[in-house]
């Protein structure tokens, strides 16, 4: 079954990056991973209905990116992703304005969730 909505995930470890990508395609989505905040920038021009944003990564971090993509997408619903025992950078996050975040290692049944109730509900709106 297809889904009418696009997932963005920003990855910077390529197996991590490849392994959600089959993951949510597999559930119906169209997705676009890339490797940095920079190339999510560029990435939004896709339209994502729903980004999936790491914390940590080389260059631009996930912070700085999520503050870049609320200053021109307000209203695109950012989901972080962030190594267990970071709960200090969760904050920041949701401060900066993130919908939710999941911890890595990833529990995949609550990532699903917590992506495609995104996805559905932005496609009501």
């Amino acid at each position: 079954m297809q889904i009418p909505g696009t997932l963005l995930i920003v990855e910077d470890e390529p197996k991590i990056q490849r392994f959600l990508q089959s993951f949510f395609e597999l559930r119906g989505l169209t997705v676009y991973a890339v490797g940095s905040g920079e190339e999510a920038l560029k990435a939004l021009s896709k339209k994502p209905t729903v980004v999936l944003l790491d914390v940590n990564m080389p260059g631009m971090g996930g912070i700085e990116t999520l503050r870049m993509i609320r200053a021109t997408h307000p209203k695109l619903p950012v989901i972080m992703a962030t190594a267990v025992g970071e709960e200090q950078i969760v904050r920041q996050a949701l401060d900066a304005g993130a919908y939710d975040y999941v911890m890595k290692p990833f529990n995949l049944e609550y990532l699903e969730t917590v992506v495609l109730t995104k996805v559905l509900l932005g496609m009501e709106g």
